[in-house]
């Protein structure tokens, strides 16, 4: 996760709530791993798509597929949109604290190249290798797990499909 925040998405009209501007920006839509996150239009490197709000919890609930651990130790249940963006071993989005802390415990999207319509929006999950899964993101350079690149070397070689 990044600490340095960019520039953020402007609203067309002052009276545009995020929650427009993300509907016209993004959609969900399947993919062959679930639910994924798609751009509408092209998106520029270095977009802030927005806040990931979603309900912050004290303890793992019974499905913890979505949850993103905070600074504080807490655990973030994304709402949707950004609920369902998808793990890539070469993500073109990223999660950052917008302050230099993460204290506050509130998490951003960004755009870490441009995104082309129709694209989907992908992040590095980079878990912990005790909780690292098979990859499939069919990435050039896929590590073969759902893991920290710093912490792959703890891990067997990928099982084969």
């Amino acid at each position: 996760m990044s600490d340095r925040s960019s520039t953020a998405l402007k609203p067309t009209r002052s009276r545009e709530t995020a929650a427009t501007r993300l509907v016209a920006l993004l959609r969900i839509g399947d993919t062959p791993v679930g639910r994924g996150v798609f751009a509408r239009r092209r998106i520029k490197s270095g977009t802030v798509l927005g806040e990931i709000g979603g309900a912050v919890l004290a303890d793992h609930p019974e499905d913890s597929s979505y949850v993103m651990e905070l600074g504080s130790g807490k655990l973030l249940d994304p709402a949707p949109p950004f609920r369902f963006v998808n793990h890539s071993c070469d993500p073109n989005c990223e999660i950052f604290y917008w302050e230099e802390t993460p204290d506050d415990d509130r998490l951003w999207m960004q755009t870490i190249r441009a995104i082309e319509p129709g694209e989907e929006l992908l992040i590095d999950y980079s878990w912990p290798a005790d909780a690292a899964i098979p990859c499939r993101c069919r990435a050039p350079e896929c590590r073969g797990w759902i893991v920290d690149p710093a912490e792959r070397h703890l891990l067997p070689a990928p099982p084969t499909p």
